[in-house]
């Protein structure tokens, strides 16, 4: 499998298949919000969506900013990785 940067997501592939895909935004100035998480059924509980997760993350350490976790996935993910906390943005 391998992971790859497209414009405003990273995604997975499996081959050619594409098998899982983050999306975020720039809604702001230093905040990228995490929109959208997906993983193929056939796929699911082999770590793809936090490897996703992850990948947004390192963006945003890289780029000095914060994360915004809107879907549910990326939600849930911040919920149960507190050593996360520093990055995620709060109103």
């Amino acid at each position: 499998m391998e992971l790859k940067k497209g414009t405003n997501r990273f995604y997975m592939l499996d081959g050619d298949k594409e098998i899982g895909e983050v999306t975020f935004t720039e809604d702001q100035p230093a905040v990228l919000s995490i929109n959208h998480t997906f993983v193929d059924s056939n796929y699911r509980g082999k770590g793809i969506a936090q490897q996703l997760i992850q990948a947004v993350v390192a963006l945003a350490r890289d780029d000095q900013k914060k994360i915004n976790p809107v879907c549910s996935y990326a939600q849930a993910f911040f919920k149960r990785n507190k050593d996360y906390a520093a990055i995620e943005y709060h109103r």
